[in-house]
C-alpha cells in the first residue's frame, strides 16, 4: 500500500517516506520474525518457560538502556546513521544468537540478544524521529501508517516464522539470512531520510539546556504517561488475548489464534486510514476516542458471554490501541529542535510498560485467571483518557 504524500511533496520528501515505510515494516519484520522461533530458541537450548523468560530479559535490559540514550545519538549522528548504526547492531547480535544456538550456549545467547535488545531500541527511537520530521515536512498526520507498516511487517515476520518452522528450517540458518537483508535495508533505506537538522546553539547570552531536560518537561513527561497507558493497552492485547479467550470462553487454541489476529487486524486497518481522522478531529479528540474504545473492546471482550460478543470486543479493542502510541510519537516531536531527546523519553516510558505490562498481568492472572485480569488495564486506560490533554499540539499543522 503506497503512502499517499499530497502533489504538495517533492520528489526527496515522498522518498523519504516511502524509506521510512520500509523502515518501520523492516523493524516489525526482524522482531516477529525472532519471537515467533522462541520455542525453537526454548527446545535448542533445553530451557524451561521460566529460564526462557528470564532470557528475554536479556533483550529488554539492552532496549532499555538503549532507548534513554538514543535522542543523544541521533542528536550527535542524525537519524540515517543512527538506523544503520542501529541495524548493523542488530544484524551483528543476530549473528552472535545462531552461532550461539548452534553451539547450545545460553551465555552466548544472551549476551548477543543484549545487544539485539540494543540495536531495536536504537532503531526504534530513529525511525520515530525521521518519521515525525517526515510529518512535520508534509503538514498533516502521517505516523499511523508508519506504525501501520511495523504491524504488517510483523505480521509477515511471524508468518514466515511459523512457516519456516513448519517445513523444518532451523533458526540458526533462518537468524543468517535475516540478518543479510537488514543489514542491506539498513544501509541502503536511511539513503533517502531527510537531511538530519540538529538543534541550533544557544546564541551569546542563551541559557544552554541542561542535562537531562528532557526528563524535567512536564508535558513530555504527561505525553510519556498517556503512551504507557497506550502500551500497556496493546501488549497485553498481544500476549493475552488468545490465551484469554481459551481460558475465558472455553474455546480451542485455534480460536484463541484468530481473536488474536482479530485484534491485530484490527489495529493494523486502523493505524493505515487514521491518520484523516486525526487530521479531521484533531489529536486529543482522537486520543480520547481511542482510549473510550479501548475501555469499551476490552470490557466487552472480557464479559461478553459468547465468542461472537468477544470477537467484536476484540477489534473493537484493537481500535482503540492502534494510535494512541503514534500520536505520542508525533506529540513528543512537535518541537522539532527537542524531537530526539522527547522522542526518546515518551519511546523509554512506552516501552517500560510494554515489556513490564504483560508479565505483571501474567502474576495477577495466577490469582485471578487471565481472562478477568485483563481488567485491571482499565486503570491506565482511564488515565490516559484523563491526561489525553497534554498531547495537545504546539503550533498548528
Amino acid at each position: 500500500m503506497s503512502i499517499n504524500t499530497s502533489t504538495t511533496a517533492g520528489p526527496s520528501l515522498r522518498a523519504a517516506a516511502a524509506a521510512t515505510f520500509v523502515v518501520f515494516g523492516v523493524n516489525g519484520f526482524v522482531f516477529a520474525s525472532w519471537a515467533a522461533r522462541i520455542p525453537a530458541v526454548t527446545e535448542t537450548l533445553h530451557l524451561t518457560s521460566g529460564q526462557m523468560g528470564t532470557l528475554l530479559l536479556c533483550t529488554a535490559i539492552g532496549s532499555l538502556l538503549a532507548l534513554p540514550t538514543a535522542g543523544l545519538v541521533v542528536g550527535r549522528i542524525g537519524t540515517a546513521n543512527a538506523v544503520r548504526s542501529a541495524g548493523v547492531v542488530a544484524a551483528l547480535a543476530g549473528v552472535g544468537i545462531a552461532l550461539s544456538l548452534s553451539m547450545e550456549s545460553v551465555v552466548g545467547t544472551a549476551v548477543a540478544l543484549f545487544f539485539f535488545g540494543i540495536g531495536i531500541g536504537l532503531w526504534d527511537v530513529s525511525q520515530n524521529i525521521e518519521g515525525a520530521d517526515v510529518e512535520h515536512k508534509l503538514r498533516r498526520t502521517i505516523m499511523p501508517q508508519f506504525h501501520a507498516a511495523f504491524s504488517g511487517g510483523a505480521f509477515v515476520g511471524a508468518l514466515i516464522g511459523a512457516g519456516l518452522s513448519s517445513i523444518g528450517v532451523g533458526l540458526p540458518l533462518h537468524l543468517l539470512v535475516i540478518a543479510g537483508a537488514v543489514v542491506i535495508v539498513a544501509l541502503i533505506a536511511p539513503r533517502y531520510f531527510l537531511p538530519h537538522m540538529p538543534a541550533a546553539a544557544p546564541a551569546d547570552g542563551e541559557p544552554k539546556a541542561p542535562t537531562g531536560s528532557a526528563w524535567r518537561d512536564s508535558r513530555t513527561l504527561l505525553i510519556g504517561v498517556v503512551v504507557l497507558g497506550a502500551t500497556l493497552t496493546e501488549g497485553a492485547g498481544n500476549d493475552w488475548i488468545a490465551k484469554a479467550t481459551v481460558d475465558g470462553l472455553g474455546t480451542s487454541e485455534s480460536t484463541g489464534a484468530l481473536m488474536f489476529a482479530l485484534f491485530v487486524l484490527a489495529m493494523t486497518a486502523m493505524r493505515f486510514f487514521g491518520g484523516r481522522v486525526i487530521d479531521k478531529f484533531g489529536r486529543v479528540a482522537v486520543l480520547r476516542a481511542s482510549m473510550g474504545a479501548a475501555a469499551a473492546g476490552l470490557g466487552l471482550f472480557v464479559l461478553a458471554g459468547n465468542v461472537w460478543l468477544a470477537a467484536i470486543g476484540a477489534a473493537l479493542w484493537g481500535v482503540g490501541a492502534a494510535l494512541a502510541f503514534p500520536m505520542g510519537m508525533s506529540a513528543a516531536a512537535d518541537d522539532p529542535k527537542h524531537a530526539a531527546a522527547r522522542v526518546s523519553v515518551v519511546s523509554t516510558l512506552g516501552y517500560v510498560s510494554f515489556l513490564a505490562g504483560p508479565p505483571l498481568l501474567g502474576y495477577l492472572g495466577d490469582l485471578t485467571g487471565i481472562h478477568l485480569a485483563l481488567l485491571a488495564i482499565l486503570a491506565p486506560i482511564l488515565v490516559a483518557l484523563l491526561l489525553a490533554g497534554a498531547a495537545k499540539p504546539l503550533t498548528s499543522k
